[in-house]
């Protein structure tokens, strides 16, 4: 596969490169998926835009407020190892340190992961959890997109052709919650998720759930809130009947299909069994 190679300087001239270039243009950070996706022949860009030479887009940082700002270039090593991400979000550093190998971690950026819209991406249900928000530029204009509504289906997003993601916005969170995130692959964590969960409850003096987000990978056409298992738990002490109510309302949430990782079956049961050993780790002793 052939194409014509640019590495801007500045996130200016990248924005240049695809205003010029627009739908013929693909965008590369770390490259471990878009480089497999063109030597595959699934992308056939004609231009690509290599943005990982660009300063300050790898940024890790907490303002005085405990609200997270992590730019598109930090690696997802870099995720796993902050320790801001491990002292106040532990439920991203958990879901990163679980992408592939070490060696993928080290140079794959969690814009890229992200950006590739996978159905299974490994930081999506640990960042819907914590209610993040991307920062997008264009060549006019910046928008801030809750992730929520960022994928659009398997491989797609809400970026346009000219834009870039540039920043991850993640607001404080409560000192009290508690998050994590469980991976079910065939392989160990080195393998794509057949399922991930993402967790993250708060629970008041009395052990009501206060607030709980409940984020679902692989087993949908993008990742998703579990909104009704989220429903059966709020405001409630959890017992074990709620632990098992929710954890067949995240099957219903859910929408699996057959794959080479899993069966459809398979996948419904093993979001109900990590949806209810994760509640079980949450809930206060």
């Amino acid at each position: 596969m052939r194409f014509e190679y640019f590495q801007p300087g500045t996130l200016k001239e990248a924005l240049a490169l695809l205003e010029q270039y627009s739908t013929d243009a693909r965008v590369l950070a770390g490259g471990t998926d878009v480089m497999l996706k063109i030597e595959s022949k699934v992308l056939k860009p004609k231009y690509v835009v290599d943005i990982s030479g660009i300063a300050g887009l790898d940024h890790i940082e907490s303002n005085g407020n405990g609200d997270l700002r992590i730019g598109a270039l930090a690696t997802v090593s870099d995720v796993a190892k902050s320790p801001i991400i491990n002292k106040q979000f532990p439920v991203l550093s958990q879901s990163a340190s679980m992408l592939a190998s070490a060696a993928i971690r080290n140079v794959a950026t969690l814009g890229g992961n992200i950006c590739n819209a996978a159905p299974s991406a490994e930081n999506a249900p640990a960042l819907l959890c914590l209610s993040a928000k991307v920062k997008i530029v264009g060549p006019n204009k910046e928008r801030v997109v809750p992730l929520e509504q960022f994928f659009t289906g398997p491989g797609s997003t809400v970026l346009n052709s000219d834009e870039i993601l540039v920043e991850f916005q993640i607001p404080a969170a409560d000192t009290n919650a508690r998050g994590l995130y469980l991976k079910h692959s065939q392989r160990g964590s080195i393998d794509l998720a057949s399922v991930g969960v993402g967790v993250l409850a708060l629970f008041d003096n009395n052990k009501r759930c206060q607030d709980i987000k409940i984020a679902l990978g692989a087993v949908a056409p993008t990742p998703i809130r579990a909104k009704k298992a989220e429903s059966v738990l709020k405001d409630k002490v959890i017992d074990e009947a709620l632990v098992e109510a929710a954890a067949q309302a995240a099957a219903e949430d859910s929408c699996c299909i057959d794959d080479v990782r899993a069966s459809k079956e398979y996948r419904t049961d093993m979001v109900v069994a990590f949806t209810r050993r994760a509640l079980r780790m949450v809930m206060p002793g």
